[in-house]
């Protein structure tokens, strides 16, 4: 398989942003107990009507950002493999509303719970609405007008030198 250069950047930043979902995800994990329990010590929050730890609450955005983040990358990594459509805006669209998605929602999130600054929060919808865009956009660069035994070249993106391929090793 040929591989373009946006294809390749789109696979890497996707790559990043996986490892780095599962480095926040292991500090979720093993790592931020005892500073969220020293943040948001008495404090409580209300959930569906129950009223629970401010620290637990705030452990489960860390880790919801942290599985959204991991669930973008893999939808970048999924970009760069996408054939070229020809609906190379669409695509470029695509990868960057995922990674702004991905700093914005899930950056906000890791923020918001390490210094305990709830405004942060007002943050994430714009991250969440970048999903969303990201999802439609990938969704119309997926549209083949081609038939579906027709050679494809993987895509991507409107970057300087465009039609540069780059072969894989073998």
């Amino acid at each position: 398989m040929m591989l373009t250069r946006e294809a390749l950047f789109w696979i890497r930043c996707g790559a990043v942003m996986g490892g780095l979902a599962v480095v926040f995800g292991a500090f979720a994990a093993h790592g931020l107990e005892d500073h969220l329990l020293s943040l948001y010590a008495g404090k409580t929050k209300e959930i569906l009507g129950e009223s629970i730890p401010a620290a637990r609450k705030y452990l489960a955005d860390f880790k919801t950002g942290a599985e959204y983040q991991m669930t973008h990358a893999l939808a970048l990594l999924a970009l760069g493999l996408l054939p070229n459509t020809g609906k190379r805006r669409a695509a470029t669209i695509a990868g960057w509303s995922f990674l702004l998605g991905i700093l914005l929602f899930s950056g906000s999130l890791y923020l918001l719970v390490l210094t305990g600054i709830t405004k942060l929060g007002m943050i994430t919808p714009i991250g969440g609405t970048l999903f969303i865009v990201g999802w439609g956009a990938m969704a119309i660069a997926a549209c083949s007008p081609t038939c579906p035994g027709e050679p494809h070249q993987p895509m991507i993106g409107s970057f300087p030198d465009d039609t540069e391929v780059v072969q894989p090793r073998p």
